[in-house]
């Protein structure tokens, strides 16, 4: 092992730091494996074709490799890194090599502690080591290294036709065009961009917007106001364009209303942004200039947050060299609420406005942060200490040129991955790779509501930071279409899954995996002489481990499903509530996807009540669950009531309950011929945080 470290070292240093051109394409060809994106996914994909001994191409509508991992998405999303595997990690592990070197620190020092690298490292020796805070640069660098040792060709700048650009024989691709007229034949495709034009023109199945909750019976998908409680104003916003005149029209991008209700499905996509690269070296800053075209209205939003409170305004996280990647953060930041709805399906044409659009606004957005005077003088000079990299992205006016697409097109296979499978409510047989990110939606949509004294104020509408409890497999079934509609492509980053559960797939270093999993997945079904919808999953797994990927935790499943309970069960999300009580899913066990605390504040008027009907009359054990802690209070008030009598009891939730650790008893009731009772958790006169998730009635006749 130490041999191949030091091997890959000496391959980074001479990628990283010689003059070789670019590996590139410009033959059409005849190949084993056809890769259609730029992304780490591609890259990952193509390196694990020609390490199966097989011929790749990747097709890249982008002329910067690596997608968001060399556009600036330095500070990675990464939840579990122990189920980062495979040339996932391997790229993260070249990332801490290529900072072993002097030459790398270009302006800031080495930081060294005990006489070793320091920031944000990862291992427990040089063979496992990895950096996960890095420079663009660095990265394109890395992947750039992957492709010129590996020798992939690759084809730059070359965007699909997806009009016409895409033949096919049945359910075949047999090759693909771009608008240049290139024409690429391949065995098997690989969509691994993140719109999903080749797997949209090759007429497989996909949806963009919100599911409704009820579609596949889930919690966090859909409109969202209750849980949009991140990244919100904090205090009543004016609407209008003049204030307090409704005449005077809405401030650009406000919605007049919602369109339903929590839990409802619409079109909205969660906001884009470009995440930056700033820097506040001086020696190496490029000043914010006023944007072409700058409309003070745009920022009327953001002066009226500032007015109500609002201080941070985009994320600083240190990256190497004093640069950052700086993301959202708080009411009004660098998403561009509203502006990409067309995106997914949009013309290039109007894809490179829409980028152009939300590059303005964040340039607009720095430039009124450090020059308009309704600014306080304070916020004015702490931004002004920041401004765009010179030595990143210097082909772009330095800026990324990647817009940071966090969900476009999502396939819609035979496997649908949901809320329900990353907290393990549903199966998941077929792992190829592992996520453990929340499901995290930024918002979708700025609308108009009334606030508690009758006014009319801004709201954002949308945002979702929810833990799925643990890290959870990514089924197979996801990868690949319906077999009628397409049975030679697979697709590892528009991948079949609901809007919540893209929240937490789509992160880089999983786009690695999938994209790993879905060249290892496309070489042994040529081998086997059968399509990715018939490979033997035993022969799929075997090779996927065998090449260090993770394809399971070995951890206790944090929730429990209703269904798989005995008797009658009522989960809090069919709960009656009184009050303002909070959802929470990081205690294990629990019953399905979440349960309810009360903030141990405001316990008044506070109640859960699960009022269960149509039960067979007779006697019944009536049973609460709740995660215990000790937190908990010791006294929370419980009432079984029903037509033949009542039970009133007091719990104490800092001890486990003693039914399987996850429900307590409370008493036996009987239910008459009205056929209902109603198990009652309040918060009044509790002496610490109470839990509610949900109740059992089981039939004792």
């Amino acid at each position: 092992m130490k041999k191949l470290t030091a091997a890959l070292l000496a391959l980074c240093c001479l990628a990283f730091f010689s003059a070789a051109p670019r590996a590139n394409a410009s033959d059409e060809g005849q190949y084993d494996v056809v890769i259609y994106g730029g992304t780490s996914a591609a890259v990952t994909c193509a390196v694990q074709v020609k390490k199966m001994g097989k011929s790749v191409v990747i097709v890249s509508p982008d002329s910067r490799l690596g997608g968001l991992s060399s556009g600036g998405l330095g500070h990675t999303d990464s939840g579990n890194r122990a189920v980062v595997g495979g040339l996932a990690r391997e790229f993260y592990h070249r990332l801490w090599l290529y900072y072993q070197r002097e030459d790398a620190w270009t302006v800031q020092p080495m930081p060294r502690e005990n006489g070793r690298l320091s920031p944000n490292v990862r291992g427990n020796d040089n063979q496992t080591q990895t950096m996960w805070a890095f420079e663009p640069s660095a990265a394109e660098k890395t992947f750039e290294a992957f492709i010129d040792e590996y020798e992939i060709p690759v084809c730059r700048a070359e965007r699909l036709d997806r009009e016409k650009g895409v033949k096919k024989s049945g359910a075949k691709i047999e090759s693909i065009t771009t608008l240049s007229n290139k024409t690429f034949r391949g065995k098997t495709f690989i969509d691994a961009a993140y719109e999903g034009d080749l797997m949209a023109a090759a007429g497989v199945g996909y949806r963009t917007g919100r599911e409704a909750n009820s579609e596949y019976g889930e919690t966090l998908d859909g409109i969202q106001v209750k849980h949009a409680i991140y990244h919100q104003f904090e205090g009543f916003v004016d609407p209008y364009v003049e204030k307090g005149k409704p005449e005077s029209g809405l401030l650009p991008r406000i919605n007049k209303k919602l369109n339903g209700q929590d839990g409802d499905g619409d079109a909205l996509i969660q906001a884009y942004n470009i995440r930056m690269c700033l820097t506040n070296d001086p020696k190496n800053m490029v000043k914010i200039e006023k944007p072409e075209n700058y409309d003070p209205l745009d920022y009327e939003i953001l002066i009226r947050s500032i007015e109500a409170g609002q201080k941070v305004f985009m994320s600083f996280t240190s990256m190497p060299n004093y640069k950052t990647d700086s993301n959202n953060d708080l009411a009004v930041s660098t998403d561009y609420i509203g502006g990409n709805y067309d995106y997914p399906d949009a013309s290039y044409e109007r894809r490179d406005e829409i980028y152009e659009q939300h590059r303005a606004w964040q340039q607009g957005l720095l430039w009124t942060l450090q020059n308009d005077p309704r600014v306080p003088e304070n916020i004015r000079a702490e931004i002004s200490k920041w401004g765009l990299a010179k030595d990143e992205f210097a082909e772009n006016g330095n800026w990324s040129p990647q817009l940071y697409v966090r969900e476009a097109r999502r396939m819609k296979s035979d496997f649908v991955v949901s809320e329900r499978h990353l907290r393990y409510l549903d199966e998941t047989a077929r792992s190829v790779g592992m996520g453990s990110y929340n499901m995290d939606s930024h918002h979708c949509q700025r609308y108009v509501a009334v606030d508690e004294e009758g006014r009319a104020t801004v709201r954002n509408e949308g945002d979702v930071e929810v833990n799925p409890g643990a890290p959870y497999p990514i089924d197979y079934g996801a990868l690949v279409p319906k077999k009628n509609e397409c049975d030679n492509l697979l697709v590892p980053v528009c991948v079949s899954c609901t809007h919540i559960a893209f929240g937490s797939i789509r992160m880089e270093p999983v786009f690695m995996i999938l994209g790993q999993s879905a060249g290892t997945a496309a070489c042994l079904a040529q081998d086997a002489g059968v399509s990715p919808q018939e490979l033997d999953y035993a022969v799929l797994r075997k090779r996927l481990l065998d090449d260090g990927q993770v394809l399971e935790y070995g951890v206790e499943r944090p929730s429990v499903p209703a269904e798989k309970l005995a008797g009658v069960v009522m989960d809090d999300k069919d709960a009656q509530l009184k009050g303002p009580w909070s959802s929470n899913n990081v205690c294990s066990k629990f019953v399905d996807s979440d349960y309810l605390h009360d903030d141990n504040a405001d316990k008044d008027g506070k109640s859960v009540s699960f009022p269960f009907k149509g039960l067979k009359p007779g006697r019944y054990e009536c049973r609460i669950s709740y995660p215990p802690h000790a937190n908990r209070a010791t006294n929370v008030p419980v009432t079984a009531k029903s037509s033949k009598g009542e039970i009133q009891i007091e719990v104490n939730q800092k001890n486990a309950p003693e039914i399987d650790a996850l429900f307590t008893k409370i008493g036996e009731l009987e239910v008459g011929e009205d056929e209902e009772l109603t198990v009652t958790v309040d918060a009044k006169g509790s002496n610490g945080y109470v839990t509610v998730d949900a109740a059992q009635l089981i039939p004792l006749e």
